[in-house]
């Protein structure tokens, strides 16, 4: 049965409010719930005109000055956080006092004491029914998507090690807001590929993350952060996690590859700049799989679609913020190693428990 990764999105779904105006909500969110049929009712930003021009071009009905009336909408029964990540456990707890669902932007935090206060943000919202989750949308690139899920079938038996490599260009960082973030490719850019690396780890614990950046031949003085780094995470089943990116990569095609090795056979693909592709060899043979879509726009649909399905079938969403938040502790992990060159970094009780499931489905 070949897995059905395109987003799913349950009929008549509730109205959704979009806080943030910026370049990501304009080339992805906006339209991928267009192309998927997810309402936006009312949208609010820091910058009210950059809200106007927006609401004006993907039909949004109300525009509110202020992100408190957002959350006193009765339209807006969803919110979608896309905005930077300082302040976004602020928005995050005025969400849930609100009564309101929440998808938030990754990352989720930054820091540990944010990791610690966004737990208990999340217990609040538990108790009261309310459904967060996290906008790991790359969990539902198409050709990440079919992985997981023959992953999680067991098709490759157990999982012996991931491998994830960046084969093109970095986007603009110099002079950009995400130059200004420590170890940029660690706390943030790659947090993707660490939460997707955690999800084909599932059921283990992490024993330690490793991680290194470093400035690279021919990199502009201007550019603040580094653009080479490495991650390697180990969990306890013996199974492994490489991620790596080589620098600024000087080709005009290129993309992601990506191996996940297991006891019984191979899961190979790529992702982005039009390199998508997926295929198994297992038992002398291999098959490709044909996975619809791509990751922008259709993996913010994924995201968004899978939490809209959770609170229409009241159970926890699959990438709900309390599973991401192990990543993000993940994450941090692997910056503080960055920080202090290499040093391997163990944290404790770091479980990659399974996230919530609907079941398979297949086509």
């Amino acid at each position: 049965m070949i897995p059905d990764s395109r987003p799913h999105v349950p009929p008549d779904p509730p109205g959704v409010g979009l806080i943030g105006a910026g370049a990501i909500a304009r080339s992805a969110h906006l339209p991928a719930y267009a192309r998927w049929g997810i309402p936006v009712v009312a949208i609010a930003s820091r910058t009210p005109s950059s809200a106007r021009a927006l609401a004006g071009q993907f039909g949004i009905a109300t525009v509110r000055d202020r992100v408190e009336d957002l959350l006193a909408d009765p339209a807006v029964a969803v919110v979608d956080i896309a905005t930077g990540p300082h302040g976004r456990v602020d928005l995050i707890a005025a969400a849930v006092a609100a009564g309101k669902h929440v998808l938030a932007q990754k990352p989720l935090v930054l820091e540990p004491h944010e990791a610690d206060r966004l737990a208990e943000v999340l217990a609040l919202a538990a108790a009261r029914g309310i459904r967060v989750a996290a906008n790991m949308n790359a969990r539902w690139a198409p050709p990440w998507r079919v992985a997981t899920l023959l992953a999680r079938a067991g098709e490759i038996g157990d999982v012996v090690g991931v491998t994830h490599l960046h084969d093109k260009p970095l986007p603009p960082l110099a002079g950009t807001p995400f130059d200004d973030v420590p170890h940029m490719l660690v706390n943030d850019y790659l947090a993707h590929w660490i939460d997707i690396s955690r999800c084909w780890l599932e059921g283990s614990r992490v024993v330690s993350v490793a991680a290194h950046d470093s400035r690279v031949p021919g990199q502009p003085a201007d550019a603040a952060n580094p653009w080479q780094a490495s991650i390697h995470i180990a969990v306890s089943s013996g199974a492994t996690a490489a991620i790596r990116v080589v620098g600024d990569v000087r080709t005009d095609s290129g993309g992601c590859p990506f191996w996940i090795h297991g006891t019984a056979g191979t899961i190979r693909g790529s992702v982005l700049r039009g390199s998508d592709s997926v295929e198994i060899e297992r038992d002398g043979e291999r098959v490709s799989i044909d996975a619809e879509g791509e990751w922008f726009p259709d993996g913010f649909a994924g995201a968004m679609g899978e939490l809209l399905t959770a609170v229409a079938e009241d159970r926890e969403p699959e990438n709900s913020a309390a599973h991401v938040l192990v990543s993000a502790r993940l994450g941090m992990a692997a910056a503080a190693s960055a920080a202090n060159g290499g040093t391997p970094e163990r944290p404790a009780g770091l479980e990659l428990t399974r996230s919530a499931v609907r079941g398979g489905r297949g086509r």
